[in-house]
């Protein structure tokens, strides 16, 4: 059944699903990997959250309500295991394809152009953010952390934080030269999960660093999902949504137009 949807989804998406179905073929014996991305934001909720979370109290909210720790934290998770699935897929995996094993030069033999192949790795990256997300969004229901029927466009926000870091990934890719230029990649994935309201509001940081953590785009998608989870729907969620969406379609734009340059010189 699986295999047949799989030929279904190419056949509604042309070229760019015979993309998803090869990348869908390569990992089906390695689905504990493709799942294995879950784990770590649940161990940063179970540690910090609720760990923590025992420790702190409650988290007012501008409505009137009060939370616990565990609940203002969760939903910043589900938007780091969003971005973790699309960097992860769309930096390592896509720049080994594209300066090592050069797949994409044996798939430029085909019909296919860059723009094909990278909205083919962007949906198989987002497939993959999807399964990481509904995982997520599960223990979250299950352990009594949503606050709202708001939270059902949780699914689609996260999508949306996907779509963004798939644009940076895919773009990083095609400028990278080296395995070692993952090094600071990795550190500013590392302060950006750190320091983007994941787990103090973003009102508490200093006025001069607040400027910098607006620019990131995990902040606009920790508080899109956090607005959404929590019951506190308001227009700057569009405009955060509008951010996150901006920032994908350009990156796969540049993409797109980089991997070509690449590839056909």
């Amino acid at each position: 059944m699986t295999v047949l949807a799989v030929q279904l989804f190419r056949v509604r998406l042309g070229r760019s699903g015979a993309m998803v179905e090869r990348n869908y073929t390569a990992h089906r014996r390695a689905w504990l990997l493709i799942i294995s991305g879950v784990f770590e934001p649940l161990f940063y909720l179970f540690g910090l959250g609720i760990g923590v979370g025992a420790l702190i109290g409650t988290i007012p909210l501008p409505d009137g309500r009060e939370i616990d720790y565990a609940t203002f934290v969760a939903p910043a998770m589900l938007a780091n295991a969003a971005m973790m699935a699309a960097i992860a897929e769309t930096t390592f995996n896509v720049f080994g394809k594209l300066k090592w094993a050069k797949l994409y030069d044996g798939i430029l033999a085909t019909p296919m152009r860059p723009m094909e192949i990278m909205m083919g790795e962007t949906m198989w990256a987002l497939i993959r953010g999807a399964i990481y997300v509904i995982a997520f969004i599960a223990v979250m229901a299950a352990m009594g952390m949503i606050a709202s029927a708001w939270a059902i466009l949780a699914l689609p926000a996260a999508i949306l934080i996907g779509l963004s870091f798939v644009g940076i990934g895919l773009t990083l890719s095609t400028v990278f030269k080296s395995w070692t230029d993952f090094d600071w990649l990795i550190s500013i994935i590392f302060v950006m999960f750190l320091f983007s309201g994941t787990f103090t509001p973003v009102e508490t940081y200093p006025e001069a660093l607040r400027w910098l953590v607006y620019l990131s785009p995990l902040y606009h998608g920790i508080e899109l999902v956090r607005g959404l989870t929590l019951g506190l729907p308001e227009w700057g969620l569009l405009g955060h949504a509008a951010f996150l969406a901006a920032v994908g379609g350009v990156g796969i734009a540049v993409a797109a137009r980089r991997m070509g340059r690449l590839l056909y010189k």
